[in-house]
């Protein structure tokens, strides 16, 4: 069966408990149609690039599938009548990514580099080195 990852973006004044309900319901329908949902990351209320239907953010959910095109059809029927759901996204890929996201491993840097790092150490401008100091004393006489 081919693969595909789907991205939908839920409004943003509905509960998460919605959120989870509605991939739930997504989830529900590939198995129905003789599919498997491999992974799903909700990535949590985000805010848009622009407006959509007066929404600035959204609650984005990314599913990898692994289904027939029917099941994908029909998964992307519901979304498109289901009012709550802003966009959606389905590709096709070769393979299925097995570890987390670019944009999970994008949050995890965020937040090793607020705990610490190379923040920590102090920055040198150009006059704190020797040479520099040197060459403007130098040209001032």
């Amino acid at each position: 069966m081919p693969f595909y990852e789907s991205i939908f973006i839920a409004r943003q004044d509905i509960a998460a408990s919605q959120v989870e309900a509605l991939t739930t319901s997504c989830n529900d329908i590939i198995q129905a149609k003789g599919g498997k949902v491999t992974k799903t990351e909700q990535w949590g209320l985000r805010t848009l690039a622009y407006r959509i239907n007066k929404n600035r953010k959204g609650h984005y959910v990314l599913m990898n599938l692994d289904c027939p095109p029917a099941a994908v059809a029909e998964m992307e029927r519901t979304l498109r009548i289901n009012e709550d759901v802003l966009r959606f996204s389905t590709i096709r890929v070769e393979e299925l990514e097995t570890g987390p996201s670019a944009i999970m491993r994008k949050e995890e840097r965020a937040e090793r580099s607020s705990t610490g790092g190379s923040f920590d150490r102090p920055r040198r401008g150009p006059r704190d080195n020797k040479e520099t100091k040197e060459s403007f004393e130098g040209d001032a006489a």
